[in-house]
């Protein structure tokens, strides 16, 4: 602009306001990156804002009531609000739809099973700055969405004078089979205890009748009906045995001979009678292994984890969320991360994936190869398969390392895989 040919003019005074601007104007500039007012007006922009100046349509999240009255009057809101006007309700059912997924997967991952209050859920939920707004979708408030929940069965809620606790239902096909063969293994533990506590109870009635066959001698007073009358002992019995003894000192070299053959076959009884001992023996020590069973389960049991990931296993992908490309897939874990997610590489593909324990199972090989137990009191170490048992879900192993090399074992099919 030539400033020159303004000298000679005699300016008016909405003429020096606009040059007052200009000078302002290219004086100023645009705020430099680093400038405070360009870092403060960053900060603004990335915490929360608040909801009524939030359009869900655009996806424009405005800081004051200037910037969204400017909003509401821009050419792309005035398209995206004749868009909507088209039909209103596809629009309506598709904010529905997302905010009810991403609330239920929030919860399922976040707190799984558990009975929370519906708050909790909502406030962990809208503190992700790209959440769809409730004001979007088919729910006027918080209340209305929990007893759609229970209405439709995905939770169990219920009403307390704190408010409202939801409980997620998980109906995950894997999740109830799981569910299922606990179920079934708990069951086979209930048959074995009163299977034990049978046998233990027969062994006390078997006890108790050979004691009542026994005859015992039974002791009386003696009594007599007058003093006149004269006690009498019978020593018959006596006398017989005094004149059989007799008969045996005064008997012959052969008859002594064929005495000691008797008394032979007399001892023969007292061996079947060790026999016996041995047997009730056998009894006792089949309720000891018993016991020694049980001991183990419940060891077992006290050393079990709920993370079982080890590195250099073989997995298989069970998640349907990856697309057919990776489903019932095999990979080998590289890394470990925080106990509950692991890095896998796909055998087919080379691909690898950052995935979490319940998207995985473990993988039975063939009989003689090498696997690692991931569970129980015998974890971390390495065993060869000897057998499998369909009917009980396990398998035979034979340890291969740790103090107990060579000792076999039987571990359930979750509790060991195979090694790449």
């Amino acid at each position: 602009m030539d400033w020159r040919c303004l000298r000679g003019r005699k300016k008016s005074s909405q003429v020096s306001r606009v040059f007052r601007v200009l000078r302002e104007a290219f004086a100023m500039g645009k705020a430099d990156f680093l400038s405070p007012k360009a870092i403060s007006n960053r900060i603004k922009a990335k915490g929360l804002q608040k909801l009524r100046w939030y359009c869900q349509m655009c996806q424009k999240q405005c800081r004051d009531e200037n910037g969204f009255k400017c909003h509401c009057m821009s050419e792309s809101h005035q398209r995206q609000l004749l868009l909507a006007s088209e039909n209103p309700i596809k629009f309506m059912d598709y904010f529905s739809d997302e905010f009810k997924s991403d609330f239920l997967e929030l919860l399922r991952r976040r707190f799984g099973t558990k009975r929370v209050h519906n708050n909790i859920v909502y406030n962990e939920y809208i503190s992700h700055r790209e959440h769809v707004h409730m004001n979007s979708t088919q729910w006027e408030t918080l209340t209305d969405f929990t007893k759609w929940l229970g209405r439709e069965g995905l939770c169990k809620v219920d009403e307390t004078p704190k408010g409202w606790y939801i409980q997620y239902i998980d109906r995950d096909p894997e999740t109830i089979r799981r569910q299922e063969e606990e179920a079934r293994k708990k069951k086979q533990e209930m048959d074995d205890v009163e299977r034990s506590a049978r046998f233990i109870a027969e062994q006390v009635r078997r006890g108790q009748d050979g004691k009542e066959t026994e005859t015992e001698p039974v002791y009386t007073e003696l009594q007599r009906e007058s003093e006149e009358e004269k006690v009498t002992f019978n020593l018959s019995a006596a006398v017989a045995s005094s004149s059989k003894s007799s008969s045996v000192l005064g008997a012959s070299a052969l008859k002594a001979s064929a005495a000691s053959s008797s008394v032979k076959r007399k001892e023969t009884p007292s061996s079947s009678d060790s026999r016996r001992e041995k047997k009730k023996k056998s009894a006792l020590e089949e309720i000891i292994e018993m016991e020694e069973k049980k001991k183990k389960k419940q060891l077992s049991s006290t050393v079990r984890t709920d993370y079982w990931l080890q590195p250099s296993i073989v997995v298989k992908v069970i998640t349907k969320k990856l697309g057919e490309k990776y489903h019932k897939k095999k990979a080998v874990v590289m890394e470990v991360r925080d106990k509950y997610a692991a890095v896998v590489k796909m055998i087919d593909s080379g691909d690898k994936l950052k995935l979490d324990q319940n998207h995985l199972e473990t993988v039975i090989p063939a009989p003689g190869k090498r696997v690692l137990i991931l569970n129980g009191p015998y974890r971390d170490t390495e065993a060869l398969l000897e057998g499998i048992d369909e009917k009980n879900f396990s398998a035979t192993l034979t340890l291969d390392s740790g103090p107990q090399k060579g000792d076999t074992v039987d571990i359930t099919y979750e509790d060991f895989s195979k090694l790449a």
